[in-house]
């Protein structure tokens, strides 16, 4: 072992405290990054070995009915490898015990595909159970994430209004599917109100009329072949049939989701970590610039023996590269405990046929060479300067600083301090930059704690729009055929039911000076009160009687403002083509839609005065007679209970975000004891003269105490009001990063959320100042004073 061996061991081991705090923060930067992006890998291992093996398509397209002879053409489309044709069709499900009916898609199975083990595109994998028979009974398959969260297994009967009739439904299995391994109704996952069925394809056509037609197809592409090419081809040739609107991957829902899922976790993987090992590489470089100017001496000593700049460089960055290596060693250590547990929590959304947690070896290399780029850069800048001087220099004390009246002084306001306050407000106003370091490195964890946390806040609002401003009503219902609206008089007589209001949605293709996009449009009335439109800075908006109003997000896809006129395509039913006049653009949350009045939707669209929706408020006390009577109505193929809704979106969110918002506030708190803890056993150990002389004069424990932690308190209480800026700043960051053209999150932080993050962080201040205030009252009074620094 050599003499530098032997004196880093010993400076390790003189500064273990400084070297566990800087190596933890050095740790959680590790974990995060090593921990999200192999959550990322595994998730996308997992998602592409399932697309692979169960023959996900890349084109979908819904269609109100078209002929089975269509096959041969959607194949013979230039690029096209694979077609799937199915039938589709959803309604309600009533299960027993449950009292509200639930909504199931029913998806048609080719029996004899399946048993001779000829799955086409979308292939299901068989969880639990068997496949189904064709005979007497209706067997079928349900998702198994649906079985999972209503307790269904096989053998149990349920049952379903089938196009008006009530059928039995014998479960024989479980399945999954890459079609759906996000399933959802309206966009927010429910397993257990919404579930997907399989059922014999034969019985499925005949009970909705479809014998010889389908309603949804899907393609495979050969390798390379542009989706956008085959998209309008396939518009083109279904477009008389009521086509919907082809899309591919990235817009089909389930796929989209996991998609945006995968680009969140790599934001997060990316701009978390980075914060962590710049603090951490500041830290470095506090406390290494501090140790050199301590052992310049010592410095000069090996160069006199002979020792390079290289060789003493080296020991350095070796000493920071050992800090570094134990956060790495911690950090991984760390990842395996995060990572497993976010996995398990997507897990429980999204169901592949494995999910497995794995660490890649590059992810362990490229933590471990970021984190030690970042200790080597912060320990080459402290003592650069130093390891070039001549032996003869080195051995000199570095020059006084020069010295003047502070800023306060110079203004006149030093005669209001106190002689404490004076030395404190000079020591602050002599190291600006040391003080401006710390000061970012603590609102920085300021940050990150209000970056975690504003996520419950920001679905809160969510949650308030859509579910109290949007849906004022309790229950929406759909009909599988559009009806008069002389039925909304027949729903007010359904008990319990206190107002009803009509409302319809088609899908259409708006076009403006050369860009289209495929949405929906939804008409309802003008003075609407249980399904509105709601603007974020305007509340309700009451539908205008003519024009069209467009949400902001698709009025910003299509540059459109206020008086153009847009072309509407109505791809359903009479499929007319109309121009229109942009009369407002809202700013709502989610989606590309465009509102109108419901009757100028109707006199527009040509096709009659029908509805296939209605939104129902319905008095709590009559729930029970009301659900029996909506499952006894043949009309009604699907229901939208919000009270189940929401509670399922708040437990599930509530649990995600809460474990989220939980590891970002250890890992601020982990921060900010890091930052202050370092930063006063800096000062202390270069204030240690003063501070017993101070103590040799005269001054109480307290009082010498009050002189250094009331430098640290005033950074930090400078750098609460900084961290509330930052942490908006960085949440609105995340949320641009992690946008999506179809979602517009608010960025909505609540006063008590900053509140929490100051108190957490002023916490770990306090609690960093009493471990230190420790080593203030041990000072060895005579040891201190024989040298001077």
């Amino acid at each position: 072992m050599t003499a530098l061996h032997t004196k880093l061991w010993r400076d390790l081991t003189r500064l273990r405290a400084q070297v566990l705090t800087i190596a933890m923060v050095v740790a959680i930067g590790v974990s995060g990054f090593v921990g999200m992006f192999a959550v990322h890998a595994s998730l996308k291992s997992s998602r592409d070995t399932f697309y692979a093996d169960n023959r996900l398509a890349d084109v979908f397209v819904g269609v109100k009915r078209a002929p089975l002879q269509l096959r041969e053409r959607l194949a013979a489309i230039d690029g096209v490898a694979d077609v799937q044709l199915a039938v589709v069709f959803d309604a309600q499900v009533d299960l027993p015990g449950v009292i509200p009916p639930v909504t199931g898609r029913f998806i048609a199975l080719n029996l004899s595909a399946v048993h001779a083990g000829r799955q086409g595109l979308n292939a299901l994998t068989l969880k639990r159970g068997r496949w189904p028979e064709r005979g007497g009974a209706l067997e079928a398959l349900v998702s198994d994430r649906f079985a999972a969260a209503r307790g269904l297994n096989p053998g149990d009967t349920v049952h379903a209004i089938l196009n008006g009739r009530r059928e039995t439904l014998h479960l024989v299995g479980t399945a999954a599917t890459p079609e759906y391994v996000f399933a959802s109704q309206g966009g927010a996952p429910d397993d257990s109100a919404f579930g997907i069925w399989w059922v014999d394809g034969a019985r499925l056509t005949e009970q909705f009329d479809m014998e010889g037609a389908f309603n949804q197809a899907s393609l495979s592409l050969n390798a390379g072949m542009p989706v956008t090419a085959v998209r309008a081809q396939v518009d083109r040739l279904l477009a008389p049939y009521g086509s919907v609107g082809a899309v591919g991957r990235d817009g089909q829902l389930s796929a989209k989701i996991v998609s945006d899922e995968l680009a969140s976790l790599k934001v997060m993987g990316t701009v978390l970590p980075a914060i962590f090992l710049a603090v951490a590489m500041f830290i470095l470089n506090v406390v290494l610039s501090r140790q050199v100017a301590t052992q310049r001496s010592q410095i000069a000593a090996l160069k006199a023996l002979g020792y390079s700049d290289g060789a003493i460089a080296g020991h350095y960055i070796q000493l920071a590269l050992v800090i570094a290596g134990l956060g790495v060693a911690a950090g991984l250590l760390l990842s395996e405990g995060i990572g497993r547990g976010m996995l398990s929590l997507y897990d429980e959304v999204f169901r592949f046929n494995g999910l497995a947690y794995a660490t890649s070896p590059w992810l362990v290399l490229a933590s471990a060479l970021i984190a030690g780029l970042a200790a080597a850069a912060g320990t080459w800048t402290a003592i650069h300067a130093v390891v070039r001087l001549r032996p003869a220099q080195a051995m000199m004390p570095p020059a006084p600083p020069l010295y003047s009246k502070t800023l306060v002084e110079r203004l006149g306001l030093g005669r209001f301090l106190s002689t404490s306050a004076r030395m404190v407000v000079r020591q602050l106003e002599r190291r600006p930059l040391r003080a401006a370091f710390t000061v970012t490195g603590i609102a920085l964890a300021v940050a990150l704690q209000i970056s975690g946390a504003f996520w419950l806040d920001a679905i809160a609002v969510i949650v308030d729009v859509q579910f109290r401003q949007v849906q004022q009503g309790d229950v929406l219902v759909n009909f599988r055929r559009p009806v008069p609206l002389g039925v909304v008089q027949d729903l007010k007589r359904l008990p319990g039911v206190l107002d009803a209001e009509p409302y319809r949605t088609e899908p259409v293709k708006i076009s403006l000076r050369g860009r289209s996009e495929d949405t929906a449009l939804s008409g309802y009335r003008g003075n609407a009160r249980l399904l509105r439109v709601v603007d974020e800075q305007r509340g309700a908006v009451a539908m205008p009687p003519h024009g069209v109003v467009l949400s902001a997000l698709l009025a910003e896809a299509l540059g459109a403002r206020v008086g153009d006129q847009v072309q509407i395509d109505f791809r359903l039913w009479n499929r007319r083509q109309v121009q229109v006049e942009v009369v407002d653009i809202v700013h709502s949350m989610f989606g590309k839609l465009l509102y109108m009045n419901l009757d100028t939707m109707n006199r527009l669209a040509g096709d009659g005065e029908g509805v296939a929706d209605a939104a129902l408020q319905v008095d709590p006390a009559a729930m029970g007679r009301f659900w029996a009577a909506v499952k006894a109505a043949p009309t009604i193929s699907s229901v939208f209970d919000k009270a189940g809704s929401m509670d399922a979106f708040n437990q599930r969110t509530s649990k995600n975000m809460g474990v989220f918002s939980g590891i970002l506030t250890l890992f601020a708190i982990a921060m900010a004891v890091g930052i202050i803890y370092n930063a006063a056993r800096i000062s202390l150990s270069e204030r240690a003269w003063e501070l017993a002389s101070l103590r040799v004069l005269g001054m109480t424990r307290a009082e010498v105490s009050v002189l250094l932690l009331a430098e640290l308190g005033g950074e930090l209480l400078l750098a609460l009001p900084i961290g509330a800026v930052l942490g908006y700043g960085l949440a609105s960051a995340m949320m641009a990063l992690m946008a999506s053209d179809a979602i517009d999150f608010p960025v909505v932080i609540e006063p008590s959320t900053y509140a929490s993050a100051a108190l957490i962080v002023l916490a770990a201040g306090v609690a960093s100042a009493l471990l230190v205030r420790r080593q203030i009252d041990r000072l060895d009074l005579v040891s201190v004073l024989k040298v001077r620094e």
